[in-house]
């Protein structure tokens, strides 16, 4: 049941062209954002669309992956784990962030 901890599995629509970084240290990172859509009726039967968004975050070689063949828009699969960390802004103030580690990532929809 160890697997089972903190994972994530998401379908969804990248929602921005990936920002790619290569760090210092010769790592290549991608940041992303991924929308996530449900569809359900409210009581007087309208149909409704709920949309989530999801940060992701992808190193090295699914950093390159997403580079090359992951336009905004396009639909994908992830699997990864949440991770949170904190940082301060311009202004000295504490910000939060939730992301989402991708470990694996397919690619969906048409070409």
């Amino acid at each position: 049941m160890s697997t089972l901890k903190n994972k994530v599995q998401l379908i969804g629509n990248v929602g921005n062209t990936p920002e790619i970084k290569i760090l210092d240290t010769s790592k290549k990172v991608a940041r992303f954002s991924l929308a996530t859509n449900d569809y359900y009726r409210n009581q007087k039967g309208e149909s409704l669309k709920d949309t989530q968004w999801h940060n992701l975050v992808a190193w090295n070689k699914k950093a390159e992956l997403i580079e090359n063949y992951v336009p905004k828009g396009k639909e994908i699969a992830i699997e990864g784990k949440l991770i949170s960390r904190s940082y301060e802004d311009k202004e000295g103030n504490t910000k939060y962030i939730t992301e989402i580690l991708v470990h694996e990532i397919q690619l969906l929809g048409s070409k």
